[in-house]
């Protein structure tokens, strides 16, 4: 964008100039707590330079005086030391599951200050009664935080097109085409929270956010593969640091590769792929539960740990075929590390051997070891934790944007 540009002359430049250094000076004190001529050691700009910087970031809530620093060894009255405002902007984080809706709201540092959660099911909803319904939990979440509004993002389990906050198809919702960003704005105003529906509202799939959240807060290699379930199944491809997304952003769709093209029928309209294997129906149908209501995953998991073998044997056989298309994709791409999150993450225990030594046996670009296949600590808090933090973080690279839309 041409306001950001610094190589150019002119009040762009200087502008641009300025918002790169109060987002340069936010990020040192994002890491630890600083005086202002740490800052300025730090940074390399003037001690003016610093106070000017500090200044603004006070006066729009996203910093705040802590006290004195702490000693520096040098001779004299130690600074004031800056740090985080812990009651600045937060992020807001929302999530429409096939089984659930949750809404939670994070601070500057990351740390979550409210979390809500709803169990319904969704599946065959209207998306307007959907949407209304998150607004509800969206507005109550953020009254509670009780700290300003930077921005909302919505996970949804499907895929997110080109098209602006427009949901292209949600299978295990039977949601198409559906414009859920204007549609979740429209229930927040009918809410009366007039606040929450004037923000931006971004959307993505809800396996890209839980490798983001992966990748922000779980303290992995800078590749890495994310695997995780919920009704189905999603991938978060994560290369050099950065999400890949694919030329029309629909990278990560794991549950439909082929593991055997002769198997049965998917609601894609393919044959045999993964999710008919290893996706929530295919594993109870497996374990003798097919139509069990309630929380899939807990009810494997109790079953698994009182000693189910019918519950073992079927979730060490979606281990299996989870890894024969991972196994594609490790060849593919190489990561670091694979990492399961959302439901798969609790089911971890038994999927693991399975999986570990399918991988053995099929990776074939270098030897495998089972240290790089792990559990995420996230589970399936990972897709909300993921959209707000991403909010959060965005203020902390672009202060000067935010403190503008605050005005």
């Amino acid at each position: 964008m041409r306001d950001t540009d610094v190589t150019r002359g002119g009040p762009a430049s200087q502008q641009g100039m300025r918002r790169a250094n109060l987002a340069l000076v936010l990020g040192h004190v994002a890491r630890e707590p600083r005086s202002r001529a740490e800052l300025a050691a730090a940074t390399g700009l003037t001690r003016a330079a610093v106070s000017s910087l500090a200044e603004e970031l006070l006066n729009t809530g996203l910093l705040t005086e802590s006290g004195p620093a702490a000693p520096s060894g040098k001779v004299g009255r130690p600074g004031t030391a800056l740090a985080l405002d812990p009651q600045g902007p937060g992020g807001i984080g929302a999530e429409v599951g096939v089984d659930h809706l949750a809404a939670c709201v994070v601070d500057l540092r990351g740390e979550v200050r409210s979390w809500h959660r709803m169990e319904i099911r969704n599946r065959g909803r209207l998306p307007a009664a959907v949407l209304a319904d998150l607004a509800e939990l969206v507005r109550r979440a953020a009254g509670e935080a009780a700290l300003h509004p930077a921005g909302l993002a919505l996970a949804v389990p499907g895929l997110v097109g080109a098209a602006e906050g427009v949901v292209e198809r949600a299978s295990n919702l039977g949601w198409e085409g559906v414009p859920a960003a204007a549609e979740l704005r429209s229930s927040l105003r009918a809410t009366g929270a007039h606040e929450l529906s004037a923000l931006a509202i971004d959307v993505d799939n809800d396996a890209n956010l839980g490798g983001l959240a992966e990748l922000w807060l779980g303290g992995r290699a800078e590749d890495f593969l994310h695997v995780s379930a919920e009704a189905g199944i999603g991938a978060a491809v994560v290369v050099g640091g950065r999400l890949l997304r694919g030329a029309r952003g629909y990278a990560g769709e794991l549950g439909h590769v082929p593991v055997r093209p002769d198997g049965p029928p998917c609601s894609c309209g393919a044959r045999g792929c993964l999710e008919q294997y290893a996706g929530e129906r295919a594993v109870l149908r497996a374990a003798g539960l097919a139509g069990a209501p309630g929380d899939w995953v807990a009810l494997l998991a109790g079953r698994a740990v009182a000693g189910d073998e019918k519950v073992r044997a079927a979730l060490a056989g979606a281990g299996q075929m989870l890894a024969v298309a991972v196994a594609g994709a490790v060849n593919l791409l190489d990561p670091a590390e694979v990492v399961l999150g959302g439901g798969y993450a609790e089911l971890a225990p038994w999927l693991l051997p399975a999986m570990r030594a399918e991988l053995a046996a099929r990776v074939a670009v270098r030897p495998w070891s089972q240290e790089w296949l792990t559990a995420s600590r996230f589970g399936r808090r990972g897709p909300l934790l993921g959209a707000a933090v991403g909010v959060v973080r965005a203020v902390l690279a672009d202060p000067g944007r935010y403190a503008q839309a605050r005005d």
